[in-house]
């Protein structure tokens, strides 16, 4: 960096290619090669021309950053400088170690400036001229693992709908000294299987009992509501009527006293 505190137009270019699993690691010193990756924002791409005719045919997309201090470039954050926010537990940049906790962090915006030290770029699209160290087959490393779930299965040996991704999977040997060698496989996710399609049908029955229960038993309440509610009205009446009579018989009784009286 420049001792006067001045911006230093060192970068670094960590760049990743997917498809050999490498990294490989540029420093670039002129400014007129950065000036192609300055005010654009993390997920955007560049043409790798701009890095010189080794790169001419590739595209690369920026993942992210830190800058010379070591803050990390936060993906939303339309800023070109550091600010500092409140995270919490799922925000990215910050990792909570208490429940319910919340931190105020400094984070760097997602465009790129010249005060970053390293920028992470991932290969998008390969050239015509192979890069020794990344995306030559000689430096390729294999993967360790292979994919878990089901339709990922299917997608990397493009089998059929109903086919079983079970005889497919990939497994990879546990050497021991001294002991028995094995083989270890990842648990599928998301298999289909006859015994899970019954399960679901049994929910589903299950489902739809509850429902025409809870309906049976709502259609019973109902009903009875119904039933002491005319029962509640028919004494009333009753009572009603029976209050009428004996208040016609007292004012007959009334009249008939009165008129023997005159």
């Amino acid at each position: 960096s420049d001792p006067r505190g001045g911006a230093s137009s060192t970068m670094k270019l960590n760049i990743a290619c997917p498809t050999t699993g490498c990294q490989k690691v540029i420093e670039i010193e002129d400014e007129k090669k950065l000036r192609a990756f300055y005010e654009k924002r993390i997920s955007q791409e560049v043409d790798g021309e701009v890095l010189g005719p080794d790169f001419a045919g590739y595209t690369f997309k920026i993942s992210g950053g830190n800058d010379k201090q070591g803050f990390p470039m936060m993906q939303g954050v339309m800023l070109h400088h550091r600010t500092r926010l409140l995270l919490q537990k799922g925000s990215k940049c910050y990792r909570p170690r208490k429940a319910g906790e919340r931190k105020r962090k400094s984070v760097r915006g997602c465009i790129v400036s010249h005060d970053l030290a390293v920028l992470n770029l991932v290969v998008i699209k390969q050239g015509e001229k192979v890069i020794e160290g990344l995306t030559d087959e000689k430096s390729a490393k294999p993967r360790r693992l292979g994919p878990k779930r089901a339709n990922k299965i299917k997608k990397l040996f493009n089998l059929g709908k109903n086919e079983d991704p079970r005889e497919r999977i990939i497994r990879r040997k546990i050497v021991r000294d001294g002991k028995k060698d094995y083989f270890k496989a990842p648990k599928i996710q998301r298999l289909i299987t006859p015994e899970r399609l019954q399960r679901k049908l049994k929910w589903k029955a299950e489902k739809r009992q509850r429902w025409e229960k809870s309906k049976a038993a709502a259609k019973e309440y109902n009903d009875l509501v119904t039933l002491r509610n005319k029962e509640e009205r028919e004494r009333r009446q009753s009572y009603k009527e029976k209050r009428r009579s004996l208040s016609r018989k007292l004012s007959e009784k009334k009249a008939k006293a009165a008129a023997a009286g005159n």
